[in-house]
């Protein structure tokens, strides 16, 4: 297990303003060593964010949403309600700053989750996020990611579409994607409590992640 990441799970909707705020304060903290790396689950109330790649032209219709600047990677995307999203601050100067390499696993964890409630989830060339097979041939988009790297320190992460209201989708083009969909596990029959996600979230993090640390150790034993 990653022993030196904590864990917390919120049961009620957190205010963007509030958990970007909570994010600053301990991405500061680990960086000058004084927490421990941090994976927080939680739903927001709907709303809308723009990544620092986002278009004006791909915000078709907020109808009342609230949108805000995000300091993240990535386009546009919504969050609210039934979406679980897991910001993670991890410490990359302690993973060899591999910004792509963390990403990836980012997108490992997602598929491995997903697993868990056998669906199959997979990466697309060119297509940010995590995308499955709909019943009419076309691929929809169930997770997405978008990150920022402060100090050396990850903050801002992942999303998975549990049972959000998918039509507040239409409003904007998700991650700047024209022509594909955007599922949910519900959508997909599974009807699932935020206890199970949360636990196959972390199961399928410490699976990923717990294998790399072991890694990282032996390289260093060896280079040592």
């Amino acid at each position: 297990m990653t022993k030196t990441v904590a864990w917390r799970n919120s049961d009620h909707l957190v205010p963007y303003p509030e958990a970007v705020a909570q994010m600053e304060t301990r991405v500061a903290a680990i960086a000058a060593a004084k927490a421990r790396e941090l994976v927080w689950l939680l739903e927001h109330p709907p709303l809308y964010t723009a990544g620092t790649s986002a278009k004006r032209e791909d915000l078709l219709d907020a109808a009342g949403l609230p949108v805000f600047e995000s300091g993240r990677g990535g386009q546009f995307t919504y969050h609210g309600p039934g979406q679980r999203v897991g910001y993670v601050m991890m410490d990359l100067r302690r993973r060899g700053n591999d910004v792509r390499r963390f990403v990836f696993d980012l997108e490992e964890w997602l598929i491995r989750t997903l697993a868990r409630f056998n669906v199959r989830g997979e990466r697309r060339e060119g297509r940010i996020g995590i995308w499955v097979a709909s019943s009419s041939g076309k691929e929809d988009k169930i997770a997405a990611l978008g990150i920022r790297v402060r100090r050396g320190i990850s903050f801002h992460g992942v999303s998975l579409n549990v049972e959000p209201e998918l039509t507040h989708f239409a409003g904007i083009v998700p991650c700047g994607i024209h022509g594909h969909g955007v599922t949910s596990l519900a959508k997909l029959g599974l009807v699932l409590s935020t206890a199970e996600v949360d636990m196959a979230l972390r199961a399928a993090f410490e699976e990923v992640f717990a294998a790399k640390t072991a890694i990282e150790r032996k390289r260093a034993k060896q280079s040592a």
